[in-house]
């Protein structure tokens, strides 16, 4: 077994109340549209680019003509797998590996990557609103500990909110490209530690610490590898993990946010993790779907199951 897989007791106290199913939606906006979806893929607007990747979920016809798609910017070809190696293709010119993006005012920098992604997830905006409204609202200090943070769009919200922020992931690489965000995003001054190291093995740290946060944001992926060539497989270490994660909580949390991507399962699986794990905290458990709607014909493309602990 991997780090932190071992059995973890169900803490003791009345469950927290829930509301299950949640659909969290994003609709298209100045910064970012799902424009079509359809036979495997997706057409989405970022900032200046027309972007066109494989998409498993979108399993129905599409809704624009074929001149529509064959307009994109980018395509994304290669394995369909959503961690498979790929690359891109430009059918109009060729484009750089970054580009200006923005987000509800913060300026990032998209990037093409082997993995078909471009840096940011725009359906975990649901998230990120609500998190800001709640830092703003505690009227206190508030650290934010952001595990998987990959490239920053939830630490530069947080630290844009007032929230003092730890952001975890294990690619030297991808914190590399946070960094950057932080200053592109002018956000410089605000405190934001970097952490390249395993997930896990950080939260393990922090527990023994007695390290506290008042949010935490876990975004793991379905399998991955650490720095030293840790093994995360989702199924195996999330009992740990969401386990550590309660004990390093504050007296006065506010949020625990788990997304899971890529993975057959029913959000009810999360949920009810969510909810024993949280077992005596009070607040609310809530779990379903991030969804983006699509701006062709509507249709609402699910990205994610989540679950999410909140102070009532």
């Amino acid at each position: 077994m991997g780090p932190g897989s071992a059995p973890t007791a169900r803490p003791d106290g009345p469950l927290p109340a829930q509301t299950v199913p949640l659909i969290l939606e994003v609709g298209p906006n100045e910064d970012y549209a799902l424009l079509d979806s359809g036979d495997g893929e997706k057409l989405e607007q970022y900032g200046p680019y027309r972007i066109r990747r494989p998409e498993g979920q979108a399993i129905w016809a599409r809704a624009l003509p074929a001149a529509e798609w064959e307009a994109a910017d980018a395509v994304f070809t290669g394995d369909t797998d959503e961690e498979g190696m790929g690359r891109w293709r430009f059918p109009a010119a060729a484009l750089g590996e970054t580009w200006p993006m923005r987000h509800d005012g913060i300026d990032y920098l998209g990037r093409f990557t082997s993995f078909r992604h471009v840096g940011v997830f725009p359906e975990q905006a649901s998230h990120w609103a609500d998190m800001e409204t709640r830092i703003k609202a505690a009227n206190r200090p508030v650290r934010v500990l952001n595990l998987f943070g990959y490239t920053g769009l939830a630490s530069l919200v947080a630290a844009r909110a007032g929230a003092e922020v730890t952001h975890v992931d294990a690619s030297k690489k991808a914190i590399t490209w946070a960094r950057e965000n932080q200053e592109v995003a002018r956000l410089a001054d605000r405190p934001i530690r970097w952490i390249c190291e395993d997930a896990a093995k950080f939260v393990e740290r922090e527990v023994r610490r007695g390290k506290r946060y008042d949010i935490i944001l876990l975004d793991p992926p379905a399998y991955g590898r650490g720095p030293k060539g840790e093994v995360w497989q989702l199924f195996e270490h999330l009992p740990s993990m969401v386990a550590n994660c309660r004990a390093i909580l504050s007296d006065k949390p506010i949020a625990l946010v788990l997304t899971a991507y890529s993975i057959r399962a029913s959000f009810f699986a999360i949920h009810a993790l969510m909810r024993d794990a949280c077992a005596g905290l009070g607040g609310r458990v809530e779990s379903g779907e991030l969804v983006i709607r699509e701006k062709a014909a509507g249709r609402a493309l699910s990205t994610s199951l989540f679950s999410r602990w909140v102070r009532a």
